[in-house]
């Protein structure tokens, strides 16, 4: 469809880059494009600050090895349906600087936010790098023309490097808003008044947008 004839939806997103399911969501959320002109604000939520830059291994995290093949098992199906090839999900990271550098590239446009959007999680998901890390990140921004006094505005907020119990001043809005509808999940997907926590697929997705429109 013309861009000219497209209905503009204005969304909301809540999302973390070191979410799989985030990546799933933004895959499935992006094939509305072909009906829609989607504008949507990426509300940046952390969901393991405890986690070091450094990165650790899964099996740390607060899940039983039951509970964690669940997870897997149903990442794995939720990436064959679109056509992913994800790197073993074996080491997790802070994204605090992953999601402020993202989060100050907006300032310049959508073309680089997203060609910066999509290889942040490329990097993690499907070629394991590890996205704490700064000079990962620097690279990645250096590979989208991003500029350094960018890279130094996203990360020159106090809490850039923690402590966990804090929240960097870019990103306290998304954290409160999340409170505000009692999101219990990224990603969570909001059109409008209808909130749908979780991944979903494209069929409900492309529901709510109907609807929205």
């Amino acid at each position: 469809m013309p861009e000219s004839q497209k209905t503009q939806l204005k969304i909301s997103v809540l999302s973390d880059y070191i979410c799989p399911f985030c990546f799933i969501g933004h895959k499935r959320l992006a094939s509305l494009r072909d009906n829609y002109d989607l504008k949507i604000n990426w509300c940046f939520v952390e969901i393991h600050p405890e986690t070091p830059a450094l990165g650790y291994n899964v099996s740390m995290l607060d899940y039983s090895q039951e509970h964690w093949d669940e997870l897997m098992t149903n990442l794995q199906q939720l990436a064959s349906e679109e056509s992913l090839q994800l790197s073993p999900q074996t080491i997790t990271t802070n994204s605090r600087k992953a999601l402020l550098l993202a989060e100050a590239t907006k300032s310049l446009g959508p073309d680089y936010f997203y060609l910066l959007h999509e290889k942040i999680f490329d990097a993690y998901f499907i070629k394991g790098h590890n996205i704490g890390d700064e000079q990962v990140l620097r690279r990645l921004a250096a590979e989208c023309n991003i500029p350094e006094q960018t890279i130094e505005t996203a990360w020159n907020d106090p809490f850039a490097n923690g402590p966990e119990d804090s929240t960097p001043k870019a990103l306290l809005p998304y954290l409160q808003y999340a409170g505000v509808i009692q999101a219990r999940s990224v990603p969570t997907f909001i059109f409008g008044k209808e909130i749908l926590n979780g991944v979903v697929t494209k069929e409900t997705l492309l529901e709510a947008a109907r609807r929205m429109a």
